[in-house]
């Protein structure tokens, strides 16, 4: 689906038409160059190649230079790769937010926050705190049994325990484009979106 690379400014709230509070995540997004054009012939798919961020000449690589050079931009921290934006584009050209419209639905792909090394009741919402009536005193956090002793004599894969948290690739669908800035190049999208401010994310129509 087309789309733009955007960043995570923070969240902030606006007032519908209704009088309603409404919670919303404001991105900047863009502006986008074209770098890639990927075709058919070529490439075996059709697909469009979108730069973000720019990028210091001495922290890239020869191998990006020529790539950056053929399109004729400076070079961009951040690549992605879109489809559905057809053949009108051309090498070099700048998508804003002008791509997006208010009350538009979109989903939003980000870096979920890490957490580090969790337990089994914050990262997969166990109960905890079972019975405490029978002597137990340090259990209180515990994920129970993990499987039976004679037979299969192991842990089952996928079992749920304790580990690494956050930092997923997550998708969140449908959300809904309240305002457009487009002298900012900003979004204002109702409810919350994966990552940390400052993260980056990509908005797909």
């Amino acid at each position: 689906m087309p789309g733009l690379i955007g960043k995570k400014i923070g969240m902030t709230s606006v007032f519908s038409a209704d009088g309603k509070n409404l919670p919303c995540t404001v991105i900047e997004v863009g502006p986008c160059v074209v770098t890639q054009i990927k075709t058919l012939e070529n490439d075996g798919y059709e697909a469009v190649q979108l730069g973000f961020e720019d990028k210091k000449e001495k922290n890239t690589s020869k191998a990006e230079l020529g790539h950056f050079a053929k399109s004729g931009v400076t070079p961009k921290r951040h690549l992605v790769e879109f489809k559905g934006f057809g053949n009108e584009l051309k090498l070099g050209d700048v998508i804003s937010a002008d791509l997006f419209e208010e009350n538009m639905l979109v989903d939003v792909v980000g870096t979920s926050k890490g957490k580090g090394f969790q337990g089994v009741v914050k990262r997969h919402g166990f109960g905890g705190v079972g019975q405490t009536t029978h002597g137990q005193h340090n259990r209180l956090r515990a994920p129970g049994s993990l499987g039976a002793s004679s037979y299969p004599s192991k842990v089952i894969k996928g079992m749920r325990m304790a580990g690494r948290t956050g930092g997923d690739t997550i998708t969140v669908q449908n959300l809904q484009v309240i305002k457009v800035i487009p002298e900012h190049n900003l979004l204002m999208i109702k409810g919350s979106v994966p990552g940390a401010k400052g993260s980056i994310v990509i908005i797909e129509k």
